[in-house]
């Protein structure tokens, strides 16, 4: 393992262990952590076992997933502007893509999601105009902003299997993406069948992004940050740059569903809007560096 992926895993195990024993309670960490294991602390137990541990385990699969799924994107699309949530990739959008343009290339699939997403974004406010449930629009509220609270060991078991499989299939396009940097052309010439990486990028993109939203919601901006920002350590090498950014992507969730719980705690700060206020705005300078750029 890299150096960079070594220090990188070592980030993840701390603030997984910090994220563990963050709470409102002034607790030691060491009653904190034993009481992951011991059923004799009462009330702590419940606490670490049914709500801080598998929301410091999915907060782990969900940036890493969305890291992983960002970086497969932007070496597919040779975009440092792509993302999962950005052009429209959940489950609905990946397989309107899939269908709608089995011969058609990048812009093909970014028009396609597009066109999904916003259908998609449409029905969902049909929902919650129809329906009789006062609290709909609270419930919707939290799948459309995402969020790790009161998530469940069974939300995480639910998620993980999805975002497995979406890796090893995206495993799979790691030399393809490669060969890609030199050109569709030179990709094709040393193999590549892009009709294939193409699909199996999306339907791995697909499973991550499908299993994560049916637990957490939509939580935008990860696969976009965070393959930007450690695109630079590893070069033009988008092979190495997936896992990197799968670590990155499990740092900067643990991170940001931390700051939920430092920040207004009473208030139910949601995930997703910590991580659109620090991706959005590099995604405008990101959007102003390449129009300057271009001739």
């Amino acid at each position: 393992m890299m150096r960079l992926e070594l220090g990188l895993a070592v980030c993840v195990m701390c603030l997984f262990f910090l994220s563990l024993t963050l709470g409102p309670a002034n607790v030691p960490m060491g009653d904190s952590l034993r009481a992951l294991f011991d059923d004799g602390f009462g009330p702590l137990s419940l606490v670490m076992q049914e709500i801080r541990l598998p929301r410091a385990l999915l907060a782990i699969i969900v940036g890493a997933g969305l890291g992983l799924a960002g970086a497969a994107m932007q070496g597919y699309l040779r975009n440092p502007l792509a993302e999962p949530g950005l052009i429209g990739v959940s489950s609905s959008a990946a397989l309107g893509a899939v269908l709608a343009g089995p011969r058609g290339g990048a812009l093909t699939l970014i028009l396609a999601g597009i066109a999904i997403s916003a259908l998609a974004g449409a029905l969902t406010s049909l929902a919650l105009n129809l329906s009789p449930n006062p609290f709909a629009a609270n419930e919707i509220v939290f799948w459309m902003m995402g969020s790790l609270a009161d998530r469940s060991m069974t939300h995480m078991w639910l998620a993980l299997p999805f975002v497995l499989v979406g890796g090893g299939v995206i495993a799979m396009t790691a030399r393809g993406l490669d060969a890609l940097t030199l050109g569709e052309d030179a990709a094709e010439t040393m193999g590549i069948d892009l009709s294939r990486l193409r699909g199996l990028i999306v339907l791995g993109t697909a499973s991550i992004v499908g299993g994560i939203t049916a637990v957490a919601g939509a939580i935008g901006f990860v696969g976009l940050v965070v393959p930007h920002i450690l695109r630079p350590w590893v070069g033009a090498q988008p092979s190495r740059l997936m896992w990197s950014s799968a670590l990155g992507g499990a740092i900067m969730v643990q991170l940001a569903d931390m700051a939920v719980r430092l920040i207004l705690p009473a208030r139910d700060l949601k995930l997703g809007v910590v991580t659109a206020l620090v991706g959005a705005p590099l995604f405008l300078h990101l959007i102003y560096k390449t129009r300057r750029e271009l001739p």
